[in-house]
C-alpha cells in the first residue's frame, strides 16, 4: 500500500519570505530519490509549476544539475530521475511521487511512496488538510515531517 508523507513548510510569519519554499523542497527530495536510486515523478498540475522546478533542478546544486525531463518529451534510455508532468506517468514511473497540486491526483495509488508539500497561505493549507483527510479514510499510512 502507497505510503503518504507531508512535509510541512513553516508558515511565511513564522520564518520570514519563503523563496521558491515548496520548489526547493521538492528539489531536494527529488535529490534524495535520486541519490537513494529512486526515480521521481513529480506532478505539477499548471504550467508554472513545471517551469519552476524545471529551472530549479538546472541550478539546485552548485556545479551539477539533477537530471530531468518533462512528461511528453520523448523518453530515451536511460531515463532520466526525475520526471515532471501533470497526467498519467510511463509504467517506469512507480516509486516516488511529490505532489505539487492542491488536489490528490487519480493515480497516486500506483506509487510506493506520495510526498505532499505543505505551503501557501491558509487556503492551500485548508486544501493539504482535505487531502490528508482523503488518505487517512481510505486507510494509507501516513506521516508528517515539520520542515
Amino acid at each position: 500500500m502507497t505510503r503518504i508523507d507531508f512535509y510541512v513548510l513553516p508558515e511565511a510569519a513564522e520564518a520570514g519570505p519563503k523563496p521558491d519554499g515548496a520548489v526547493m523542497t521538492a528539489c531536494k527530495l527529488c535529490d534524495k530519490a535520486a541519490t537513494a536510486g529512486q526515480r521521481t515523478y513529480v506532478y505539477a498540475p499548471t504550467p508554472a509549476h513545471a517551469d519552476a522546478l524545471d529551472a530549479a533542478l538546472w541550478s539546485f546544486r552548485q556545479g551539477s544539475f539533477i537530471a530531468h525531463e518533462r512528461l511528453g518529451a520523448k523518453l530515451a534510455a536511460p531515463l532520466p530521475s526525475v520526471l515532471i508532468g501533470n497526467a498519467e506517468p510511463p509504467a517506469e514511473y512507480q516509486g516516488v511521487m511529490i505532489n505539487l497540486g492542491v488536489d490528490v491526483p487519480p493515480f497516486f495509488s500506483r506509487f510506493e511512496r506520495v510526498l505532499e508539500i505543505v505551503d501557501g497561505d491558509a487556503a492551500e493549507r485548508a486544501r493539504s488538510r482535505e487531502r490528508y483527510k482523503f488518505y487517512r479514510d481510505r486507510g494509507y499510512e501516513l506521516a508528517m515531517h515539520k520542515l
